[in-house]
């Protein structure tokens, strides 16, 4: 499939949510193999879930469909560039690429505020108050998670 192609399909899911009052214009599918693993747009207002953007919903589309946690070699093409969370779930999903439309400034003069949360992850200001607590007990945890046999991921 070329670049036209897949953009097609994830400017159609974007389209889909935008028709059906589910989010905002962002949609998402992830290509592995020359194929579609898996499909998502914004759904944010229908799951009244914030996490429910379209490369997460692309991304959990994919993992269930092929049933697997890890996506390496795919590539997501997106309409919007990813914001941070995004971003995290995409490395987490292994994808080796990432292809989009609309820059994170296009998402703000659309009336999205992704800015903030790149501000915030480069170290800017703002944001919730991030403290640590309860550190020994938590390594207690991880430890006896470390101890265990368990697939890491």
């Amino acid at each position: 499939m070329t670049d036209q192609e897949c953009m097609e399909l994830a400017l159609q899911e974007a389209e889909q949510g935008i028709a059906a009052g589910d989010g905002g214009p962002f949609g998402a599918v992830v290509i592995l193999d020359g194929k579609v693993a898996g499909r998502g747009h914004n759904r944010v207002l229908l799951k009244h879930d914030p996490t429910c953007h379209g490369e997460m919903e692309a991304i959990r589309d994919a993992c269930a469909r092929l049933g697997t946690h890890d996506l390496s070699g795919a590539v997501i093409y997106t309409t919007g560039e990813p914001c941070p969370m995004c971003h995290g779930a995409i490395l987490w999903a292994n994808i080796a690429g990432i292809v989009y439309g609309c820059r994170r400034e296009d998402a703000e003069e659309a009336g999205f505020r992704d800015r903030v949360f790149h501000e915030q992850i480069s170290g800017g200001t703002g944001g919730p108050v991030i403290r640590e607590a309860f550190r020994e007990r938590c390594r207690e945890l991880f430890a006896r998670y470390r101890e265990g046999e368990h697939t890491l991921y």
